[in-house]
């Protein structure tokens, strides 16, 4: 995945659309990144046992806070 598609699907969730996103990072299963942003996108989702695991890929710890969260991983892809 490349970091424009990674700065679309932050765009998204930032607005919400945990689906549109989802489309984006499915793409890419192995990516730390990518990880990190498809289990905030089952956070988002309602789906916290997937996020878990998700956010274990990424090998990130596992936090509810989903704007804090979006706001890690932008400040992370900026980096």
């Amino acid at each position: 995945m490349t970091r424009s598609e990674l700065s679309e699907a932050i765009a998204l969730l930032e607005k919400g659309d945990w689906r549109a996103a989802h489309g984006i990072v499915q793409k890419d299963e192995g990516s730390a990144l990518a990880c990190w942003a498809h289990g905030i996108v089952h956070l988002m989702e309602g789906d916290a046992a997937n996020a878990r695991s998700w956010y274990r890929r990424a090998k990130r710890p596992f936090r509810r806070d989903i704007p804090a969260e979006i706001a890690a991983l932008s400040e992370c892809l900026k980096r």
